[in-house]
């Protein structure tokens, strides 16, 4: 009897392979529109000499993949329990929130040239990458 009660903990459950699945999928068209952008943003320069047909091709499937990345997280996050949807709901909050408030004031900052280089994107980027990391991590530790 202690077997099979051992057996049954250590089989993945059905919700737990689809939790799998989508997390893997996710993982997947990330990386792809990731591997997009940097061919976006280098290719003109390094692999096509700024072709401008080439490059709307690639600023195209880049948008696509992008799409597509939206719609894979959408069936991800409907695929987790409540609690790890409460907890990425309120990441995204969060970070959004955040991230107009920082964004804009780092925009106004540059602007009013209160800063001695340029309010770039990328930084706004990586500030909302952290700030959902963090945001999803200190979710996850209250609810444990």
């Amino acid at each position: 009897m202690t077997n099979d009660v051992n057996n049954a903990r250590s089989k993945p459950t059905d919700w737990q392979q689809a939790n799998k699945i989508n997390t893997a999928r996710l993982a997947f068209w990330t990386a792809t529109w990731v591997l997009t952008m940097a061919l976006t943003n280098f290719g003109p320069r390094f692999l096509w000499d700024f072709d401008q047909v080439l490059t709307i091709t690639a600023v195209i499937l880049n948008l696509a993949l992008g799409l597509k990345m939206v719609l894979v997280n959408i069936k991800h996050i409907k695929g987790l329990d409540e609690m790890q949807q409460r907890i990425q709901l309120n990441a995204m909050g969060i970070t959004l929130g955040l991230s107009l408030i920082v964004g804009l004031t780092y925009s106004n900052l540059n602007v009013v040239n209160l800063i001695s280089f340029h309010a770039e994107i990328s930084h706004l980027v990586i500030f909302m990458g952290l700030t959902y990391l963090t945001a999803t991590f200190i979710g996850s530790r209250n609810y444990q």
